[in-house]
């Protein structure tokens, strides 16, 4: 059956046999997706990370109370005195439409299992956003083939699983809805089609802006292929007006939110889209008033003077800071090298700069298939691979600029995906068509076109199943609050604890917390905290660094300034055998607070070398008998064991592990702390893995001494 035959007609449009099947692919790429992203549900149906738990606050408070009273809510469970100012400090457009698709889908389900499938839907419906933008540059089979690699895409599939209620999922959504829409618009010529998509792709990717701020990588290609437009695209008189409209409509929009707010406007990120505008219509006036022979030259003399100047503007705001600078974060993913100034920003896991085995682990065949592509697509005429110059060009700079991001920080690894998938499928689609048009004799050409189908499709399934790492079980992992961010085997330790200071702890209570489980005691133990994972006050963070690392007294005196009532303490401990007597020996360093406490130093600016020993991972004795953290976690070093030579030491030595018992020491109401609480884990002394949430209890009346 011919592929154009027509099964059916509606209206106008004449359903074919080839539409059946673009159906029936994107339905198998959809569900392939949402069967990926959804095996976490196997360890326990729970929202994961730490940001989801307040993004669904939020959005409960959003449903309950109404939009007016949300743009004016200051949060008095975060950042305890001061509160946050949540529309200001947040991305208001991923509670916005999950609060309106809530309403509209979400049935008899609750909001918080809402917001656990959320993510796996909105980024399973993706496939069709990439389908549609990749068919605009390269064809349908281009883009059938860019919907299923994004749906096994490993980076992609991580950060937007099930539970993962973050800004990425619908961010890229919106995002790419909006680049699909403009393109789609300047590569028609019906005038209303274009003015229609133009309006409605500036604000769905203005909408993109205030859903997740990593979604300014947009702008880098969209701002460099709007500079490049003139060189490539004939029709000039539909870039004269529909360009300015759509940069006018989108930074206008964008700047009403709080968060992106006017500053997208004069900011780095409007220039980087206004600069080239305004070179787009004096070239294509130059173009004008110039001789045919002079039209490229005097345009591309335009451009170096543009670039010139842009430079040496940049050089001098970076002195006299006239144009308000992107958060460190955005500068860094402009400049990798800055991770590693600031160390709040190095401590977080998702922030830490990707290397070459975790990009090649991540993108592996397609990394091969996107060099074929970009040699395919300079190779070949226009003619032969049926891309326009434009798209060309378009597709060349957002592979560039997609995997230069993505180098700074591992979570952008998701738009070094993106980038790569387009570029292999547009690539697999050029070679997919050059293999079938060979024209050989009967068996010969069936032979080499069977050969490069089954090629093909080994060498993409080889990463979904092999090696025991792959794509597929990378992305089957337990939610964060089952076993803490650590390895060990999920448990309830975390719910239990939560729970309990919920029901346990006056509802004026602030709990005292390194900043990574902030969001976690307000959403779930319902109490405020003094710093929680927005990271919005350095100082706060600094100084409960430094409250974990001085001494008792000093440290009692620093919770009182910050009117802490109780602590939570993280440690993930491993036993390991027992003592001749019977008493259990473990190790530490598993993932808690044992470990993150490298971080605390650095962040604090302590002296390095007081707490962490030579490897960078083993506290020292100091550690251990001088400070607040070292007495409250619940363990004391009995000695250091090399278990290949079968030594022990009293003291440390490189490659020696240290080895604890159980000893509480904050026990007793005349201590500065008392330990109220400590999870099921920490009580069962026959666990292996033990994931131990303790809770301290600020002694009010406790008298600290006085230090000669």
């Amino acid at each position: 059956m011919n592929s154009q035959t027509k099964l059916f007609q509606a209206g106008s449009f004449n359903f074919q046999l080839n539409h059946l099947v673009i159906i029936g692919v994107l339905i198998l790429a959809f569900s392939t997706s949402f069967l990926i992203r959804t095996q976490g549900s196997q360890f326990g149906f729970e929202l994961n990370e730490f940001d989801p738990f307040f993004n669904f606050r939020a959005t409960e408070y959003l449903v309950e109370n109404g939009f007016s009273e949300y743009l004016q809510w200051n949060d008095d469970k975060s950042w305890y005195p001061h509160g946050r100012d949540v529309s200001a400090t947040s991305q208001v457009m991923l509670h916005v439409t999950a609060a309106i698709t809530y309403q509209i889908f979400g049935g008899n389900l609750s909001l918080y299992d809402f917001t656990i499938l959320f993510p796996a839907i909105i980024g399973s419906l993706t496939v069709v956003v990439i389908f549609l933008l990749v068919r605009l540059f390269a064809g349908t089979s281009a883009g059938l083939f860019a919907s299923m690699l994004f749906a096994i895409s490993l980076p992609i599939v991580m950060r937007g699983s099930l539970g993962w209620f973050k800004s990425e999922p619908l961010g890229i959504f919106y995002g790419l809805l909006g680049v699909y829409l403009f393109l789609s618009a300047i590569n028609s010529s019906n005038k209303k089609i274009i003015f229609s998509k133009i309006i409605f792709g500036a604000i769905i990717l203005s909408f993109a802006m205030a859903s997740w701020g990593g979604n300014q990588f947009f702008i880098i290609p969209l701002g460099l292929f709007i500079l490049v437009l003139p060189f490539f695209k004939k029709d000039h008189k539909i870039l004269l007006w529909s360009v300015p409209l759509f940069v006018t409509i989108f930074l206008l929009i964008s700047s009403t939110f709080e968060r992106p707010g006017p500053s997208i406007v004069y900011g780095l990120a409007g220039l980087s889209l206004i600069i080239p505008t305004m070179f787009l219509i004096s070239s294509i006036f130059i173009q004008k008033i110039s001789k045919n022979e002079q039209k490229f030259r005097n345009t591309l003399i335009l451009l170096i003077c543009i670039i010139i100047i842009g430079s040496f503007l940049l050089i001098l705001n970076n002195e006299s800071k006239t144009l308000p600078l992107p958060s460190f974060r955005y500068l860094n993913a402009i400049n990798p090298f800055l991770t590693t100034t600031d160390p709040l920003t190095d401590s977080v896991a998702e922030h830490a700069t990707t290397t070459l085995q975790q990009s090649f682990f991540f993108h592996s065949i397609l990394m091969i298939f996107s060099g074929i592509s970009v040699w395919l697509i300079l190779s070949k005429k226009s003619s032969e691979t049926n891309i326009k110059n434009e798209f060309k060009a378009f597709i060349i700079i957002i592979g560039i600029t997609g995997v230069y991001i993505s180098s700074a920080f591992i979570r952008l690894e998701v738009f070094a995906s993106i980038s790569l998938i387009i570029l292999t499928s547009v690539g697999l689609s050029i070679l997919s068509r050059e293999i079938f048009k060979i024209y050989l004799s009967g068996k010969r050409s069936y032979f080499i076109k069977i050969c490069f189908v089954v090629i093909i499709l080994s060498l993409f399934i080889i990463p979904l199943c092999f090696p025991a790492g792959n794509w597929i079980t990378s992305a089957n992992f337990p939610a964060t609050i089952l076993n803490g961010g650590t390895f060990n085997p999920p448990t309830n330790d975390w719910l239990e604890t939560l729970e309990w200071i919920k029901m346990n702890t006056p509802e004026n209570a602030v709990v005292a917390a390194w900043w990574d489980y902030g969001y976690w005691i307000q959403t779930l133990g319902d109490r405020a905290s003094l710093a929680d994972n927005s990271t919005l006050n350095d100082t706060i963070i600094e100084n409960i660094a430094k409250m974990f690392l001085s001494s008792p007294d000093d440290s009692w005196n620093m919770l009182k300034e910050m009117k802490a009532d109780y602590v939570v303490v993280f440690v993930a401990a491993k036993k390991v055998g027992d003592t001749p007597d019977g008493q259990p020996l473990y190790v530490l360093n598993g993932g808690g607070d044992e470990s993150k406490m490298p971080w605390f130093v650095r962040i604090s600016e302590m002296p390095y070398n007081n707490y962490v020993e030579l490897d960078g991972v083993t506290p020292t004795v100091y550690f251990w008998n001088e400070t607040m953290l070292g007495k409250m976690i619940p363990y004391t070093p009995q000695l250091y064991y090399n278990d290949q030579l079968e030594k022990q030491a009293e003291s440390y030595i490189a490659g020696y592990t240290l080895i604890f018992t159980k000893d509480i020491k904050f026990s007793d109401d005349t201590d500065p702390v008392k330990l109220v609480y400590s999870s099921s884990s920490f009580n069962d002394d026959d666990r292996g893995s033990m994931t131990n949430v303790l809770v301290y209890q600020i002694n009010k009346n406790y008298s600290p001494q006085i230090q000669k």
